[in-house]
């Protein structure tokens, strides 16, 4: 596989004044590397694996070397990519109550392999516990696949957004049409989902979901917006100016925007995106806090999401925020007793 970057310049085409690519005839190149390393980290880490010998869970994916690009041609995407992935895994005995460790190697991930021939290794350290090898070895290994299949499905819907361009018939009418969602599906709370256009025009829904935390509503309101209290539950440092027109910037810069409005306690409102989004498009994230007796309950309104991005949006919010809060909480909780 051609190192990116290292393509025939005679098929590439160079952005100009006039206009790329006309008919999408030409080579274009889009390296998928540094996103895929990102989605392929999304996908993979947090993986829960139960059954009767007791719980494993995905942890850090520990190595990560390989690359991705996209080419499209006459119309058409090629996609190449390559990967050697190790991830480590934890578990414990549901009989015994024994906790082991171990890891996963994925040595060849690649467009010459169809995902189920891909080969994928269990190890675990030395001692009892081969019962969770076992665990990992068949229902951990079809729960990895199902994850690869994901990255891959992002790769070819989420990555390639606005490669290929409209084409222009000979009386300067669009041949290519933007993509409408088909049926109907449920959000969170049972609700469907409406399709607006906000932003850029392209298409996009309209994400709503609810949580409840073990936390007073001002406790959960500071959370998101004391920079210290966002770096702990996000793991990484952070951009977090909580006042009108203040910036925001989470995840080594995978999430950004702006706060628009904010009643202490009650209600957050920001524009907000993900970097794997197009250039200049914004969600409007509304965060609505309510005491819950000795809880709270947080709802989550996200409109104007790009179609391409609603799944992959409502994993960022349930797995990076909801889930990770809920951790830093407990930990809080542990520490005060």
């Amino acid at each position: 596989m051609a190192k990116w970057g290292q393509g025939d310049p005679r098929w590439i085409v160079e952005e100009r004044a006039d206009a790329t690519n006309v008919n999408n005839w030409h080579w274009t190149e889009r390296d998928a590397t540094s996103w895929s390393k990102r989605k392929l980290k999304e996908v993979l880490e947090g993986l829960v694996v139960e059954g009767e010998a007791g719980r494993c869970e995905i942890g850090d994916l520990k190595h990560v070397e390989g690359e991705a690009s996209c080419n499209s041609r006459k119309g058409k995407l090629i996609f190449f990519y390559e990967w050697n992935l190790r991830l480590s895994w934890k578990g414990t005995v549901k009989e015994s109550g024994e906790k082991h460790k171990g890891s996963v190697e994925i040595p060849n991930l690649s467009e010459e392999n169809e995902v189920d021939d891909t080969e994928i290794n269990v190890s675990k350290k030395k001692g009892e516990g081969d019962v969770l090898k076992d665990l990992m070895r068949t229902e951990g290994t079809t729960k990895l696949r199902e994850a690869l299949r994901d990255y891959l499905k992002a790769l070819k819907t989420e990555f390639t957004l606005g490669m290929i361009l409209p084409t222009k018939a000979p009386g300067g009418q669009d041949l290519a049409t933007e993509r409408k969602p088909s049926g109907s599906t449920m959000q969170d709370s049972v609700a469907p989902q409406s399709l607006d256009m906000v932003g850029v025009k392209i298409p996009t829904v309209r994400i709503h979901m609810r949580e409840v935390f073990n936390s007073p509503a001002d406790e959960l309101y500071s959370i998101f917006t004391k920079k210290e209290l966002v770096q702990k539950f996000s793991k990484c440092p952070a951009v977090i100016e909580a006042e009108k027109g203040g910036k925001l910037q989470m995840f080594e810069g995978c999430v950004s925007g702006e706060y628009t409005e904010l009643v202490p306690s009650q209600r957050i409102v920001l524009k907000w995106r993900c970097r794997s989004w197009p250039d200049e498009h914004y969600a409007t994230v509304a965060l609505t806090f309510q005491d819950v007796a000795a809880q709270s309950e947080l709802e989550l309104e996200c409109k104007g999401v790009p179609v391409a991005h609603e799944e992959s949006t409502r994993q960022c919010w349930k797995k990076q925020y909801f889930e990770e809060i809920h951790i830093l909480l407990q930990q809080s909780k542990d520490n005060m007793e």
